[in-house]
């Protein structure tokens, strides 16, 4: 897709956003209109007020209802406008809240090979900055481009009905505002995308070096990192200085223009009430004059209103470029729709079945060249291997998190063909580097499921050998951790990562190195928890420990890039109930 395709299709992108909430749009385009065309009404009745009091020479109480009839459309408008601001904000806030719903649905979705591929605080400011960036074109420039499209030629068609002349001026003269406001919007695009571009990489890396502050406190370069934010801010301003001088060259012109055409409407009553230009077979009254008057600055105020959110305009639509930029595309709109279950979904273990499955590191480069395996429900097996040759790579792509060639299916059906909020339900895995967040033991256990009671949690706890360690703190499950478990060995991490997975109910379960860090003793009582587990479920374990493998009722191991049927170790006769 070409540049100009991509800007098409932002743009439809953004009407698409615009028309979600059609009661909200009408509502934010219609009430400004109905209020402009109040204001004709308002200036006829000034028009006529001042006509009558200075020409007939009425007095104020002849004057009363036309005075209450203008106030009365004084007030109408007020509110029409106080209800067109509320509506609008109302608008913006819509559109922003279901597009970072979307937004956030989308990243969930994506695989974990990808967001660790970029910046986490880029895409943080994606979807805050760029987003909150989009509020403007929705609440302030979409109202005033219909405004300037209708209500300038209105008013023109209008004062072309009481003077010709007048007419035919402001028909000449307001089309020429938004012709030279385009040649300056144009440059105010490509600055605000500039700018877009230089304020996703400032949060970025601001976010990601905060997060990694005490790593560069300790290799001292806080104060060599600190130059380089320091410039990325510099370069931000310079670009946002750009726009602003662009934006500052768009209202002048419109202010340019706007003056003359003001002037020449002046200019042009005055000398008609002077009897110095008289092109009228009847003479122009008192009240048409000052009706063509009131209504000179009102023909050109929509034009005033779109230039000073033309850069609104211009901010969104950098703001759509970063975001695709950023996620490979623009979302689309999140609807529920009815998810595909897995086929023989309702209970039990699953079947597995891979045929030829290729798999790539991030860098691109082959770890699995041609893997087969078919695994009946409740089977279990190991894959050995040593480290860097592929385990957690195959794991990934069995539970949808990398991409493959070749088939996986999961009791019979495509990977692929399987929705994933389904695909979650029924796989579960547990990494070799489980995350834990700032909380206590037991709220980290609970974000396997967050409804489990605390019966639940214990008995989680419990099979996971996590009460072992945790009933010995002051406050046993209750403890508080620090970001990243901070606090616990890497063993008592991996066991609350198992407690967590326990509170599920999966048909598949795919494990990489459970009992890494653990001790022998430990390893086999975590083991025994885990067989009670399983049990009715399928299981695949990638793991150095022989101990594991010997528990299992097959064991492959990776070599040449093939999954290959191993012999179990000697001590492998024990089922996977023993001890």
């Amino acid at each position: 897709m070409d540049d100009k395709d991509k800007i098409v299709a932002q743009g439809r992108w953004l009407n698409q956003l615009a028309g979600a909430d059609r009661v909200l749009l009408a509502a934010v385009l219609g009430l400004p209109l109905l209020a402009g065309a109040l204001l004709v009404a308002q200036a006829a009745v000034l028009a006529g007020v001042l006509h009558r009091a200075i020409v007939e020479g009425a007095v104020l109480t002849g004057l009363l209802p036309q005075v209450a009839l203008l106030a009365t459309i004084l007030v109408v408008r007020i509110a029409l406008g106080g209800f067109g601001e509320l509506a609008a904000m109302r608008f913006g806030e819509a559109i922003k809240q279901r597009l970072r719903f979307d937004m956030v649905v989308d990243l969930l979705q994506r695989s974990p090979t990808w967001t660790a591929a970029r910046s986490s605080g880029a895409l943080s400011s994606t979807v805050l900055e760029q987003v909150e960036a989009l509020d403007g074109y929705f609440t302030r420039y979409l109202p005033a481009m219909v405004q300037a499209a209708i209500l300038p030629v209105a008013f023109a068609v209008i004062a072309f009905s009481v003077d010709w002349i007048v007419g035919l001026l402001f028909l000449i003269s307001a089309p020429l505002i938004p012709v030279f406001m385009a040649l300056a919007g144009w440059g105010a695009e490509a600055a605000s995308r500039s700018q877009a571009a230089a304020l996703n990489r400032l949060s970025g890396r601001f976010a990601d070096r905060l997060r990694g502050l005490v790593t560069l406190k300790l290799f001292g370069q806080e104060a060599a990192e600190t130059a380089r934010v320091r410039a990325a801010s510099e370069e931000l301003r310079v670009r946002t200085m750009r726009v602003m001088r662009i934006a500052f060259l768009s209202s002048a012109v419109l202010e340019f223009f706007a003056a003359l055409g003001v002037a020449g409407v002046a200019l042009y009553v005055g000398l008609t009430f002077l009897d110095l230009v008289n092109v009228h077979s009847t003479e122009l009254t008192l009240s048409a004059g000052m009706f063509l008057l009131l209504m000179a600055p009102e023909v050109y105020q929509p034009l005033r209103l779109l230039a000073a959110h033309y850069h609104d305009r211009a901010s969104a639509k950098a703001a759509v470029a970063e975001i695709e930029r950023e996620l490979d595309g623009l979302p689309a709109a999140v609807a529920p729709v009815a998810a595909t279950a897995m086929a023989g979904a309702a209970e039990g273990p699953a079947s597995l079945e891979l045929r030829s499955v290729a798999v790539s590191d991030p860098t691109g480069r082959p770890v699995i060249a041609e893997a087969d395996l078919t695994l009946e429900p409740g089977g279990r097996i190991a894959i050995l291997g040593s480290s860097g040759i592929g385990k957690s790579t195959l794991l990934e792509a069995i539970a949808g998190l990398r991409p493959f060639s070749g088939v996986i299916r999961v009791d019979g059906q495509a990977l692929a063909d399987i929705d994933i909020p389904e695909l979650r339900r029924h796989i579960a895995m547990l990494g070799q580097r489980p995350r834990l967040f700032v909380g206590s033991i037991a709220d980290n256990i609970r974000l396997g499921r967050r409804d489990a009671d605390h019966a639940a949690v214990r008995r989680a706890a419990q099979l996971a050998r996590v009460a072992d360690f945790a009933d010995a703190l002051p406050e046993g499950l209750a403890t508080p951790l620090g970001e990243d478990g901070l606090g616990l060995s890497g063993g008592e991490i991996q066991r609350i990562a198992l407690a967590r997975l326990y509170l599920r109910h999966p048909r598949l379960i795919l494990l990489d190195e459970p009992t890494a860090h653990l001790d022998v003793a430990t390893e086999a009582l975590v083991l025994d928890g885990l067989a009670e587990f399983a049990r009715d479920r399928t299981l695949v374990v990638a793991t150095h420990s022989l101990a594991v493998a010997a528990r299992m009722d097959k064991v492959f191991r990776i070599g040449g890039g093939k999954l290959l049927p191993a012999p179990k170790s000697t001590s492998g006769d024990r089922s996977m109930g023993a001890a």
